[in-house]
């Protein structure tokens, strides 16, 4: 093991160890995780895609594993790579904005990403990769942190700039994506540029950045 994965390692087993939002909440002891936390993230010194997405649903919080569920299905459709590439640490880091479940709302719907997670470990998970080349910012948490001031008033107009996120003088470059969730069906028959005119350029860029 070399030591850029030596250090990556000790960064994954020290997340792995973190209770910060059932210990310590921002909000107070009212506001603690209602249960045992499970840190999902795979970090990468080697990957060249990273998915910034929003916080793992109960079943990713069962398996421990990202992205298995029907929201992952359709994300890989989108990018058209099967489970093992997509599983595959070489190829893609996928880092979530919350790294645990965050429990449900009075609605039976997700809640957002906690609050404690991206000011604890952001920062220190991104420097560690350094050989990202572009990163995939799904939904509007993902997108507020990764875009600042580029983001748009709605997560429509966001996604509708991509080309002006995809294509800024910056590295690693960045391009904004719905959530894949089920849910979003009628926003993508309502959109149809984003099937036909993002999607493409988005899989011609993974044929390159996955070789």
């Amino acid at each position: 093991m070399t030591p850029d994965e030596q250090a990556l390692e000790a960064l994954r087993l020290e997340i792995a160890r973190c209770r910060i939002c059932r210990d310590a909440p921002l909000r107070g002891p009212g506001d603690r995780l209602p249960h045992e936390p499970r840190p999902v993230v795979v970090i990468s010194p080697k990957a060249k895609v990273l998915i910034a997405g929003q916080a793992p649903g109960l079943r990713v919080h069962e398996s421990g594993l990202p992205f298995n569920d029907a929201s992952g299905d359709r994300l890989r459709e989108w990018l058209q790579v099967d489970r093992e590439t997509f599983y595959d640490r070489d190829r893609f880091a996928i880092v979530p904005m919350g790294f645990c479940f965050p429990g449900y709302d009075t609605r039976g719907s997700d809640l957002p990403p906690r609050r404690e997670c991206a000011p604890q470990w952001r920062a220190r998970v991104l420097d560690a990769m350094p050989q990202i080349e572009l990163m995939l910012v799904i939904g509007q948490y993902a997108q507020a942190w990764h875009m600042g001031a580029e983001r748009r008033e709605n997560m429509t107009e966001t996604v509708r700039a991509w080309r002006a996120a995809l294509f800024a003088n910056r590295s690693p470059a960045v391009l904004p994506l719905p959530h894949p969730s089920w849910r979003n069906s009628a926003w993508i028959k309502r959109n149809p540029w984003f099937v036909e005119e993002l999607l493409p350029v988005l899989r011609e860029r993974l044929t390159f950045l996955l070789r």
